[in-house]
């Protein structure tokens, strides 16, 4: 994995809200590797909004904004975290 990928993987877990820290840092971890650079600037733009307005869209509470609307959100948005059996 490259440093630009890396850096995001590492804000991906530490957003601060762990909930979202574990939807968030599963999906970066299950898909950065394969997100085209395009994808990996609306990853890191998606990783700006605040954590209540990002719960809110990742749990139906709120429509996403069309502003953040794209195949990155589609794919948040379908993402099915699954804790890791420990």
């Amino acid at each position: 994995m490259d440093q630009y990928r890396r850096k995001l993987l590492f804000r991906a877990w530490r957003r601060g809200f762990r909930e979202l820290d574990l939807i968030i840092g599963s999906f970066a971890e299950a898909h950065l590797p394969e997100l085209s650079d395009e994808n990996l600037k609306e990853f890191e733009r998606l990783l700006d909004v605040p954590d209540w307005d990002m719960y809110a869209w990742l749990t139906g509470g709120v429509a996403v904004p069309e502003n953040y609307s794209g195949p990155v959100m589609d794919l948040l948005l379908g993402f099915k975290y699954s804790p890791q059996p420990g």
